[in-house]
């Protein structure tokens, strides 16, 4: 195990500055690239913001300089901004060479957009560096007109939960609750967790440039949301939060074999067990005692819990699928290290520390055997055995086994906002 630790602290730490790419092209700003020749020199959503969260991790374990950082930090942002539609519409991924007209799609509320992470993003880099938002303050209208987006327009009025327009570009790409299935029937519990937090971050940010008024409608949404997920997105029966279908016939009183009892519920639980459920612990939207049912089947080692961590699918699930794929990457159970984080955060978020303690464990393992044998890390991986499958050579999220391994050995740990 030390052995693996050694690797992984060496691997990670050695070559972060080819994350930094120079302004140019389509972009004002530099930017952060998360790695490996497939990611090379493009701007993604989440990808850009956990992999600057690792970032900022590798820089406090070297003594790396920040504010050599910070340009190519705060330039994922800016640049996002700069793409982004005067009604709020930002692009999920944007490459050098794009063409500024392919941005924006000919109907913008029916195409999906930039993953609900860049406020997070911003809050993250603002709270690292003391509180200062000035460098924002210019571009915050835009950052405000993209969340006025989601919530006028991706949002289900019946059950208060956001919903994917399309089963394209949704980060988890087939991800059986959303993939081939009807457009705007998928309340994602994945999206829905990164609202939670988006939220949370525009009422930071709101804080920190003086607009109180602002700040407590954020908070307000925020809360509205948690509601709707307790209720709308967690199973009592099974102890689990799943994505609903909210893809129902609408109430019509008209018909005569529909009005004698009309439904009465909003939506329809997905019970396809999806590591995203854990993502409810990760963004505090569980109550206490819906948390250790959650824990309770994270586990299970007959579904979701494994030798390399958590399973993206459980194998009891008929879509269950460990392959190699490209467009779409493969979420039907291989173990992604994006997956293992967010569920290790969740498990310390609610105090259940041995359960992380031993997923932190595996997730070392994991990355630091890849290491070892084949002197790279992959994109993801075999459930079972922990083989790699594809993209060797993929750092991005794959870098918070950083965070997780100063955490493992009681150093100072960097947290995401």
């Amino acid at each position: 195990m030390q052995n693996y630790i050694n690797a992984l602290r060496t691997y990670i730490t050695s070559d972060y500055r080819n994350m930094y790419r120079e302004k140019g092209g389509i972009f004002k700003y530099g930017f952060l690239t998360p790695g490996s020749v497939s990611y090379n020199d493009v701007l993604w959503d989440w990808d850009s913001y956990f992999s600057d969260v690792a970032l900022r991790q590798i820089l406090k374990d070297t003594g790396g300089s920040r504010d050599e950082a910070l340009e190519y930090e705060r330039g994922c942002i800016l640049n996002f901004l700069s793409f982004t539609d005067p009604n709020g519409f930002m692009p999920v991924m944007v490459a050098r060479t794009t063409d500024p007209s392919t941005l924006r799609p000919e109907d913008i509320y029916r195409e999906n957009m930039h993953k609900p992470v860049l406020a997070q993003h911003a809050a993250f880099l603002i709270r690292e560096d003391g509180g200062d938002a000035e460098w924002l303050r210019e571009s915050f209208g835009k950052l405000q007109c993209h969340i006025g987006n989601y919530l006028d327009h991706h949002r289900h009025k019946a059950t208060g939960l956001f919903y994917w327009q399309t089963d394209k570009m949704i980060g988890v790409d087939n991800d059986p609750c959303t993939f081939y299935r009807p457009d705007g029937s998928s309340a994602s519990i994945f999206l829905n967790c990164l609202m939670v937090r988006e939220l949370a971050a525009m009422e930071y940010l709101s804080g920190r440039l003086g607009m109180p008024d602002a700040a407590m409608f954020y908070d307000k949404e925020r809360n509205k949301l948690i509601d709707a997920i307790r209720e709308h997105c967690f199973d009592k029966r099974d102890g689990f939060f799943y994505s609903v279908d909210i893809n129902l016939r609408p109430v019509d009183l008209s018909q005569y074999y529909h009005r004698g009892m009309p439904r009465h519920w909003d939506c329809v639980i997905q019970r396809i067990d999806v590591w995203s459920g854990f993502m409810a612990l990760w963004a505090g939207a569980a109550t206490p005692e819906q948390a250790e049912r959650v824990v309770q089947r994270y586990r299970d080692k007959h579904s979701f819990n494994c030798e390399a961590g958590v399973r993206t699918l459980s194998p009891l699930e008929k879509m269950y699928r460990v392959v190699p794929s490209n467009n779409p990457s493969c979420w039907l159970g291989p173990v992604w290290g994006i997956a293992n984080y967010l569920t290790f955060r969740g498990l310390l978020k609610y105090g259940y520390t041995e359960d992380a303690h031993k997923l932190c464990e595996k997730t070392l393992r994991l990355f630091g055997r890849d290491i070892v044998r084949t002197g790279e890390m992959h994109e993801y991986y075999s459930p079972d055995d922990g083989e790699p499958i594809i993209n060797p050579g993929f750092m991005n999220w794959n870098m918070l086994a950083l965070n997780m391994l100063d955490w493992y050995e009681g150093r100072e740990y960097v947290e995401e906002f």
